[in-house]
């Protein structure tokens, strides 16, 4: 088997093309190691390349679950290199105690707002709701617009555009206003395409199984809450 090798080829076709050629269990330790050192070449080549910094727009959507503990990731990420950091939930309401306990660590460097009162079919008040999602969104620019915070999250506001308790439009508007080296999540389900578009970077979680509707298992400590 002969490995190909191209210094033309972008690096991300490249980076591609090798990710997609023979398996290592089909190659000879010499083509392995070859093959190896090539995509060595070629990722350094792409780091290279990707010199520049910017503060990025995230969004995590999706029917899947993760979307609000994967932006928590990058809250602690973020915290943990002492930077500020703002968290505006829109819909839930508090935290559940062990996130607020992990998270009050960081009471110098974090803003936690709980404007949310609950799921919408807890609330049942269409119109309470848009009052609340509309307060929230006020406290989320005002955090968005603070150059002192390097990442805001916006909990489930991708619910409350969803449902029209928000207007796509302000929210669009609001985050043109951001500093150039802040980032922004975004997280829940059914996230409009125009923000998608708008975003650097956009994660849809799959819903492949779960417990709780296949198997009808509750929320549990650690996992859900």
């Amino acid at each position: 088997m002969t490995i190909k090798t191209s210094t033309n080829l972008n690096p991300d076709v490249e980076a591609e093309r090798l990710n997609q050629e023979a398996t290592a269990s089909s190659l000879t330790e010499e083509q392995y190691q070859r093959k190896m050192q090539r995509r060595k070449e070629v990722q350094e080549k792409r780091v290279a390349q990707a010199s520049q910094e910017k503060g990025l727009i995230i969004v995590n959507t999706g029917n899947g679950k993760g979307k609000t503990t994967a932006a928590l990731g990058m809250v602690l990420r973020s915290l943990g290199h002492g930077y500020k950091v703002a968290i505006v939930q829109f819909i839930k309401g508090a935290w559940e105690p062990a996130e607020k306990a992990v998270l009050s660590r960081w009471a110098d460097q974090l803003q936690f707002y709980a404007m949310g009162e609950g799921f919408t079919w807890e609330t049942q008040n269409r119109e309470r709701d848009i009052q609340k999602a509309n307060e929230a969104w006020e406290i989320a620019l005002n955090c968005i617009c603070n150059p002192d915070l390097r990442l805001v999250l916006l909990d489930e506001v991708n619910v409350a555009l969803k449902l029209g308790f928000l207007s796509v439009d302000t929210v669009l508007a609001g985050l043109e206003q951001k500093p150039s080296d802040s980032h922004i999540i975004l997280t829940g389900r059914g996230a409009p395409a125009v923000l998608i578009e708008r975003a650097d970077l956009v994660t849809e979680m799959t819903l492949v199984k779960h417990p709780f509707r296949e198997q009808g298992v509750k929320a549990q400590p650690g996992i859900e809450f």
